[in-house]
C-alpha cells in the first residue's frame, strides 16, 4: 500500500522506521504546511516496508511518502 502526501509542505519528522509493524490510525509522519502540523496516519495495519522521505525534506501533494505491506 502506498502512502501518498495529501498536501506540499516540509517533513518535520518520521515516526517510524522500515521493518516496524503498525497499527491502523498510527501517526507514520508529521508534515509542515502553512504552519500547521498535518499528522499523516496509517489507513490500515502493516509492515513498513520503505520510507521515500526524510526529515528536513519538502514534498508536495501526491508525493509517495511510505510503502506499507
Amino acid at each position: 500500500m502506498e502512502i501518498r502526501s495529501p498536501l506540499s509542505g516540509k517533513v518535520l519528522s518520521v515516526k517510524v522506521k522500515v521493518g516496524e509493524a503498525v497499527k491502523k490510525g498510527q501517526v507514520l509522519l508529521i508534515i509542515d504546511a502553512m504552519k500547521m502540523e498535518n499528522e499523516i496516519i496509517s489507513p490500515s495495519d502493516g509492515t513498513v516496508k520503505s520510507v521515500k522521505v526524510s526529515e528536513g525534506s519538502t514534498v508536495n501533494s501526491g508525493d509517495l511518502l511510505i510503502e506499507l505491506d
